[in-house]
């Protein structure tokens, strides 16, 4: 078997993980990142293809003529032609739940860091604004308690799951819009969550459906003031809206993970926002979580070469 890694860049910190344990199913050829016509080159003779972000279009499918599966280092496959994968026989086969446990706390993080304005104070003090204060407390910043906080989740796969148990035990309220109906109070509309919702989280797989169902006219129905957070992908909002909620002051913040164009482009909306908190994509990365990937990357190879193909999402 003829294996290609297209990106392992994105999966290595310092090159803290090893893909070793990949060369047991065969060659593997890795590349950091390779571009459009590296990869349409080194497609041709391989059976099979990892990728974490690379898109695998139908043009590069047509130029991999003994390619029969795709695994990617992620739960997202929106980079993925499931269509032309599903006419070609072509196995896609995701790696879901392994960065539950880190997502989720990465939300609850940043929901702490609004209300709690730790890095302000800390950077307060540090730039000698406690040396100078006349008050053994001086509340420069105004914090607040997430208990009994609303908390709207969108989406309620297993990070929304996870979420929702946190919240809980911070003394949250939690409401949920999802695609699946549920007969349980805490399952709302999309218009009432963000109506009633103290924070935003957002937990939903980009569709069509979900593409920018963050737009302005959702942020007007936010309540005001609502803290806004998206650890989903980027697609899911409108960036110019949210530009103008934050502007407007009809939300109080807001923090993102992950953009329409990543890395960052210099003309994202976003780039000069107040009140928002940007992090490179990296919710999902701790060594531990990386380990887990590549864990479930490799059961599910395992799986695909016994016959039995697991975690399909072209079937």
């Amino acid at each position: 078997m003829k294996i290609l890694v297209t990106d392992s860049l994105s999966l290595k910190s310092h090159n803290d993980l090893s893909l070793d344990a990949l060369s047991r199913f065969g060659e593997v050829s890795e590349f950091d990142n390779l571009t459009r016509e590296e990869l349409l080159r080194e497609v041709k003779d391989k059976d099979i293809i990892l990728t974490n972000k690379v898109t695998i279009d139908r043009e590069v499918m047509e130029n991999a003529p003994r390619l029969r599966y795709i695994g990617l280092f992620a739960t997202g496959y929106n980079n993925i032609d499931i269509i032309a994968a599903k006419e070609k026989g072509i196995v896609v086969a995701n790696a879901g739940s392994y960065s539950t446990n880190a997502v989720a706390q990465q939300v609850i993080s940043y929901i702490l860091a609004h209300f709690t304005k730790i890095s302000q104070y800390d950077e307060f003090v540090k730039q000698g604004g406690w040396l100078k204060s006349k008050c053994f407390a001086p509340l420069v910043f105004a914090t607040d308690e997430v208990y009994d906080k609303t908390l709207g989740i969108v989406g309620y796969g297993s990070i929304g799951q996870a979420v929702e148990k946190i919240a809980l035990a911070l003394g949250m309220r939690v409401l949920v819009h999802t695609r699946t109906p549920r007969d349980d109070q805490k399952f709302v509309d999309f218009d009432t969550l963000l109506s009633q919702s103290d924070v935003i989280s957002m937990h939903c797989p980009l569709t069509e459906q979900s593409k920018d169902m963050m737009n302005a006219d959702a942020f007007a129905k936010c309540k005001d003031g609502a803290f806004f957070i998206n650890t989903a992908r980027g697609g899911v909002v409108d960036e110019f809206a949210l530009f103008d909620a934050l502007k407007s002051g009809k939300l109080s913040g807001a923090a993102v993970d992950v953009l329409k164009s990543e890395p960052m482009s210099s003309d994202c909306p976003l780039l000069n926002a107040p009140n928002i908190i940007i992090t490179p994509h990296t919710a999902w990365a701790p060594l531990k979580t990386r380990q887990r990937l590549l864990g479930i990357v490799c059961d599910n190879i395992q799986a695909f070469l016994d016959g039995n193909p697991q975690n399909n999402v072209a079937k």
